[in-house]
């Protein structure tokens, strides 16, 4: 049985394509509806978040990269792990809400329900998955391509599948448990601190406090990225821990949510 449910889990998006594309199309024009902005807020937003992060910490607290990353000017090395980290925070800030909002199409229409999660994890990841290569055209044309970029598709992918993992599981979850909408919101918001991305790692004066951040997957998935994008080369130590944390968090949130989607109807 076991099995079976990981097997539906992970055929989803090809098993029921035309509907998953139908979501996800919808899901992401949706977006940008009625909006005088329109695709412009797809790169306002994480610019204005940047500009001040950069102003207070670059500016105010002289905080500078890394000596290891030379002369990288801060805003360059804050962007690098804040724009997949965006990604990442707005899928899970939205998970918590997935079934709830689609409750009367869940009540009333028999259709694959954990096509949702893999929707609500795909369109965060496509929007700002844009932003992201464009500051990676941007860099290129600096002269800092080389040939380790080609793992960054890599790198991503196991993002999105830890991503998709935890999505699965607090947007099933919350069908239960009504209070998660606002614990996710603050998870969110101090995990955010604990991430190195305003700030690098090195500030961490402890050692021993500095080796408990390994077991904060999303550090390794930042560092990877910016050792990729502007050393040229990476670390095994955090690309042997998302491997094995990514799958893990995919196929047990796939599980758990194919376990008890039949009691979503009921509930909601």
């Amino acid at each position: 049985m076991t099995f079976t449910l990981l097997r539906q889990w992970l055929l989803t998006p090809a098993t029921h394509y035309r509907l998953f594309h139908n979501f996800a199309r919808q899901d992401f024009f949706a977006q940008f509806t009625a909006s005088i902005g329109g695709f412009l807020w797809l790169f306002l937003t994480p610019i204005v978040h940047i500009i001040i992060y950069s102003f207070v910490f670059s500016y105010i607290f002289q905080v500078r990269a890394p000596e290891e990353f030379g002369e990288t000017r801060f805003v360059i090395f804050m962007m690098i792990g804040y724009l997949p980290w965006f990604a990442f925070s707005e899928a899970m800030g939205k998970s918590t809400g997935l079934l709830l909002e689609k409750a009367p199409l869940i009540t009333k229409v028999m259709f694959p329900v954990q096509i949702l999660p893999v929707v609500g994890t795909l369109v965060p990841y496509i929007t700002h998955g844009i932003g992201f290569i464009l500051l990676l055209v941007y860099l290129a044309l600096q002269g800092l391509f080389s040939p380790g970029w080609l793992l960054l598709p890599v790198v991503f992918l196991f993002q999105f599948l830890f991503t998709m993992g935890i999505v699965a599981v607090l947007s099933a979850l919350c069908v239960f448990l009504r209070d998660l909408q606002q614990l996710v919101s603050l998870a969110v918001t101090i995990w955010f601190f604990l991430t190195p991305i305003i700030y690098p790692i090195s500030m961490v004066q402890d050692e021993a406090i500095r080796d408990l951040f390994l077991l904060n997957p999303m550090h390794s998935f930042i560092n990877l990225y910016r050792e990729i994008i502007l050393l040229g080369d990476f670390s095994m130590v955090h690309f042997e821990i998302i491997i094995p944390v990514s799958l893990l968090t995919y196929f047990a949130g796939g599980w758990l949510f194919m376990r008890i989607k039949h009691a979503f109807g009921d509930v909601l």
